[in-house]
């Protein structure tokens, strides 16, 4: 893997995204900032870090994704990946919030933001934007946020933790390649946020109701048993979790 340090950039991602247009970029180039600028998350949310305190990095990844039903399995393989990395590091209480922020505790540690780029020789190259946080400790202005150190009581090495989450993704993305996504689907679903739980939920017309989610599906859209027993399918940007 090559990977390419820099102080302060407005967006790996962009960065990213910017450096593969005008050029080859190998396969697995990761570009890491101290400080993010623009950083964005689902929905156009600006992702805030505190400067030098957390990971905030992007993965170029090709030749893994070979049509587009497979999109959302990267997404799921990133989660996982994550998910694995934190629960080595002893942090306890995990849980994936669909579609793909790691909690612990009930609050946010880590964000995802995927990016696909689909080209005109089929092959689809995706940019995996990730933001950990990690050494962190106040989040007045956003109460569903915490970082590993406030969870764990102890300040953390952030190149260790990009290495062993980078080792962890390689060695997922080779298993998926190989024998495909089956056992990524299910420990993604056996660790889902409020599965099979009821709870409330907000739509994009602000309307709030009740639902228990059911199951992801491959396209990424979530399943809700609503409150008369039907079934309904919902995309990231027509709901919103209430917790």
């Amino acid at each position: 893997m090559h990977i390419i340090k820099l102080n302060a950039i407005d967006s790996t991602n962009t960065y990213l995204k910017e450096m593969s247009a005008k050029q080859t970029v190998a396969n697995f180039t990761v570009v890491v900032a101290e400080n993010q600028t623009n950083g964005r998350g689902q929905r156009g949310a600006n992702w805030e870090v505190q400067d030098g305190k957390n990971l905030t990095f992007s993965v170029l990844i090709k030749e893994v994704l070979l049509n587009v039903e497979e999109v959302f399995n990267l997404n799921v393989i990133v989660a996982v990946s994550l998910f694995q990395t934190f629960l080595q590091l002893k942090i306890s209480n995990l849980a994936i919030k669909w579609p793909n922020d790691i909690l612990a505790d009930k609050k946010k540690i880590c964000g995802i933001l995927i990016e696909n780029q689909f080209k005109s020789t089929s092959e689809i190259l995706s940019i995996v934007g990730i933001g950990i946080n990690v050494n962190q400790e106040n989040f007045s202005n956003l109460p569903q946020a915490s970082s590993l150190k406030n969870l764990a009581g102890q300040e953390f090495n952030k190149d260790e933790i990009l290495l062993h989450f980078l080792n962890q993704f390689q060695s997922n993305l080779n298993l998926y390649k190989n024998e495909g996504g089956t056992y990524f689907w299910n420990f993604y679903h056996e660790n889902l946020f409020k599965k099979n739980t009821p709870m409330a939920f907000e739509n994009a017309d602000k309307v709030k109701f009740m639902g228990i989610i059911k199951q992801v599906m491959p396209n990424g859209k979530v399943e809700l048993e609503l409150e008369d027993n039907t079934l309904q399918l919902f995309d990231i940007k027509e709901l919103n979790m209430l917790y």
